[in-house]
């Protein structure tokens, strides 16, 4: 460490423009990079590698998967009933605007055509009764709609019925609060659209247009997963303001932190010229740190090295760890650099001191938080671990930017100063006289005189942290981050509420295996009539809504006239021949392979979506789609009820049956972070600490003096457990990375506070003297720091993203956890650490490795 400071010194010494110049080469490379970054969307990045998620992809490589597009449009009314005239007025009046819209070309074709939904029976006896829908009252229309509901098969009853409120709807009257209208749009329509832009923007033209409608006591909202997230632009601008916001607090703060006073020949417009200066270099430095981190990442990413994922949106973090630690960074080397000068240094001399003995405690820091997150990579979920690989990019960065950009900065322009006589070096020593400073240099006193209390109170806070921890409760919802105010999620919410999740929730069951067997085969028939019986499982008629390859050659068999969509006489002889019985089952030993095989050379599309064979030719693969109504809520629930319906097709040996979708795949995300929370904090820290009390052993023959500076980060760590269970915060991905912050921030803080504290130690003749330099000179320049950025980062509980107001609150929780750790808990370690050696009539610190370590002659006060 001393040797990658020392070098870094010396090359700002030695040729400050060359460093700058090979800081704005890097920044170009970098920097050209950024517009291939791409953002992650969904549950991509966030999803563990479970066997659900893993099924999901296999789904998407193997099978032509259905081809029609749902988008719900939810009718809601003021008087609380959407069977009435009003009602029918404004189905004719949307149903008109989906077919003139670009999605009208586009739709599904055939049986029930692709617009279908609740007022289907009144448009049926309209059409009977030739009747104008302007002339009806609603007593007429409710007459209309249950005579026209009562003609309809049993199963296209049951049909139009799950369109109604699930859970207050009366037909006797009839009338109900909500209805759905289901759009079907035939994707395959929309040619060279892999990635589904041009469908989305198909649906939005369409919802535009249903928003336009006059529809008075009615309210129509269009739903789809692409329209929820259509509006990236509103993410991106909230981040844009969010940020830019804190952006300005903390310059502003940062500006009063920096002043520098009028003694000597400083004056107010050379002040405030100086701290500008500062401010900007410090803040010019950060966004430098961001920007190599963002390049770097694209160069990780799958478009190359493939160490990576896509950017989710828990990596928007990286850049408020990034700003709270450059703003540490900053205020610590510009307040010694500025000490040095003051103390009668040159400006050389001065820059090349405050690089080396700083610059000890950031690599340190930078080492140890970079390994803290580093272990991030042994989480389960994606996002987390490309968050631990890109926040050690970034503290990297960080670090190198601000130990040569800054000081290769402030020689070129002080060492003119200097020359020309009009350096303010009085000035320069003000700092320390600051109100903050002493205020913090003060509370010394507590350390020299109560530390025992000052632990009991730290130790208590903690077990009521670890109690907050036991009360916390994960959460996790692919809507958290969009706006709390988007009217999407409103519409959402009404699918929850009213139709348990809607209709257009499908959970695909991947049956993987040797799967052209008998067995398989009938169990896949008896999987289909547990089915119907399953909980959240749509069902019309007897028959559950789920496509497979049993339903598939159902539907082949069965004539138009009973219902059939896709009868082929000649299979039905083909099949019966191979031996498929009436009920679907085939005898054991039968040869499945032959009856797929003719079932795909009679309808190839229907079956490319349910079976799929292997990398060796044979079939491997079945895929079930399931019409469901789980929602997030019933997730769990949902995939028990499958796996006990599969029980006869995973009973098979060799054969394996996994449900998912997009809810079970969070609610796998909840799982795996209930798991894995307490482990990766722990390995953090322990990670963290070993190389404390490694580099302690070296740098001052104290290995313990590692444990006792990790020892506040673990109370800081609790403490923000307890302040979110205080305040109703969940644990979530988004709050699971403030442990990292509270790792990130701390660890810095401590090494900051112990680092300064060895070297006072050696000056001063007694422990008190020494803690009340150390806190005055590093203690002020910690609390600037935290006050600035907490500040800043206050701005983000004005968020309308629930993620970023959780995140603005236990920020401010992490960062004022740190310093209160730094400022009270670990002086009064270190006090009754030092005055342990002393009764032991040892040296507190081996003098001569700390003189070396920082390259000065350093007076060893007698012990």
């Amino acid at each position: 460490m001393k040797s990658v400071v020392n070098g870094l010194a010396g090359m700002v010494r030695r040729s400050p423009w060359l460093v700058l110049g090979a800081a704005l080469v890097l920044t170009l490379v970098f920097g050209a990079f950024l517009p291939q970054q791409e953002q992650a969307s969904g549950n991509e990045g966030f999803s563990p590698d479970s066997p659900e998620f893993l099924a999901g992809q296999i789904i998407a490589e193997r099978f032509d998967t259905s081809s029609v597009a749902p988008v719900q449009i939810v009718f809601t009314s003021d008087t609380g009933d959407v069977l009435t005239a009003d009602g029918l007025r404004t189905y004719l009046a949307v149903r008109e605007a989906v077919l003139a819209s670009d999605l009208g070309p586009v739709l599904v074709e055939g049986q029930g055509g692709g617009v279908q939904g609740f007022f289907e029976p009144a448009l049926i006896g309209l059409q009977q009764q030739n009747v104008s829908p302007d002339t009806l009252t609603d007593e007429q229309v409710k007459q209309l709609y249950q005579a026209s509901l009562a003609q309809l098969p049993d199963e296209v009853g049951g049909q139009i019925m799950l369109a109604l409120s699930s859970e207050n709807t009366d037909i006797s009257i009839p009338s109900s609060t909500a209805g759905l209208m289901i759009v079907l749009v035939d994707t395959q329509q929309i040619p060279d659209d892999p990635d589904q832009v041009k469908l989305q923007g198909f649906q939005v033209d369409m919802a535009d247009r249903v928003d336009a409608l006059d529809t008075g006591s009615i309210t129509a909202k269009p739903f789809s997963f692409a329209l929820l997230f259509s509006d990236q632009e509103a993410f991106t601008s909230e981040i844009g303001r969010l940020f830019g916001t804190a952006f300005l607090i903390i310059m502003t703060i940062l500006g009063f932190v920096f002043w520098t006073g009028r003694e000597g020949r400083m004056n107010a417009g050379m002040a405030l010229r100086r701290s500008a200066a500062d401010v900007a270099l410090a803040m010019l430095v950060i966004v430098l740190s961001i920007l190599w981190m963002n390049g770097i990442g694209v160069l990780l990413g799958p478009k190359y090295l493939g160490i990576i994922g896509n950017f989710s949106e828990i990596l928007q973090i990286i850049p408020i760890l990034l700003i709270g630690l450059g703003v540490d960074y900053a205020i610590h080397l510009t307040s010694r650099y500025r000490e040095e000068l003051a103390d009668g240094s040159d400006v050389i001399a001065s820059a090349t001191r405050a690089t080396r003995t700083v610059g000890i405690a950031l690599v340190l820091a930078t080492v140890t938080t970079g390994v803290g997150f580093l272990t991030n990579i042994f989480s389960p979920i994606t996002a987390i671990k490309d968050f631990g690989i890109l926040a050690t990019v970034g503290i990297g960065s960080a670090f190198i930017l601000m130990l040569t950009v800054v000081p290769s900065v402030r020689v070129l322009l002080d060492r003119r100063a200097e020359q020309a006589g009009r350096l303010p070096v009085e000035a320069m020593g003000a700092s320390s006289g600051r109100i903050l400073s002493r205020m913090i240099g003060s509370t010394s006193a507590l350390a020299d005189k109560v530390p025992v209390v000052m632990l009991s109170i730290a130790l208590v806070l903690g077990g009521l942290g670890v109690w907050g921890l036991t009360q916390l409760s994960t959460e996790f919802s692919f809507t958290d981050f969009l706006p709390e105010d988007s009217p999407q999620l409103d519409t959402f919410d009404v699918l929850v509420d009213e139709f348990g999740g809607g209709l257009g929730e499908t959970t695909n069951v991947l049956v993987e295996g040797d799967v052209a067997t008998a067995e398989v085969h009938n169990g896949l028939v008896e999987a289909w009539a547990n089915l119907s019986t399953t909980d959240m499982v749509l069902t019309f008629g007897q028959f559950a809504a789920a496509e497979s390859p049993v339903s598939v050659i159902a539907q082949m068999l069965t004539p138009p006239e009973q219902g059939g969509l896709a009868f082929d006489p000649a299979f039905a002889q083909q099949a019966a021949s191979l031996g498929l019985n009436q009920d679907l089952t085939v005898a054991p030993g039968t040869d499945v392979e032959a009856l797929w095989d003719a079932a795909a050379a009679a309808n190839p599309d229907l079956m490319a979506r349910v079976v799929a064979r292997g990398d060796g030719g044979a079939y491997e693969f079945v895929n079930v789609a399931v019409s469901t109504q789980g929602g997030e809520a019933g997730a769990g629930e949902l995939a028990d009820g499958l796996e006990a319906a599969f029980a006869p097709v995973s009973g098979v040996d060799g054969v394996t049956a996994v449900a998912t979708n997009e809810n079970i795949i969070s609610k796998g995300v909840v799982d795996a972070l209930q798991d894995s929370q307490v482990g990766s904090i722990a390995i953090s820290l322990i990670a963290a600490m070993t190389l404390l009390v490694v580099n302690f052993f070296f740098e001052v023959r104290r290995p313990f003096l590692g444990v006792i500076t990790i020892g506040p980060v673990v109370l800081v760590v609790l403490w923000v457990f307890g302040l979110m269970a205080l305040t109703g915060i969940s644990f979530n991905p988004v709050t699971a990375m403030i442990a990292a912050i509270a790792i990130g921030i701390g660890v810095p803080y401590t090494i900051h506070i112990t680092h300064r504290y060895e070297e006072d130690r050696a000056r001063f003749e007694s422990e008190a003297e020494a803690m009340k330099s150390t806190l005055t000179h590093t203690g002020g320049a910690l609390a600037g720091s935290a006050f600035t950025t907490v500040a800043g980062f206050g701005i983000l509980v004005t968020s309308s993203l629930k993620p970023f107001q959780q995140l603005g609150l236990v920020t401010a929780y992490a960062i004022g956890g740190a310093l209160l750790a730094a400022i009270f808990v670990l002086p009064s370690l270190l006090v009754l650490w030092d005055r342990w050696h002393r009764r032991r009539g040892d040296e507190t610190f081996a003098h001569a490795a700390l003189a070396e370590m920082i390259e000065q002659d350093v007076p060893v006060a007698p012990r």
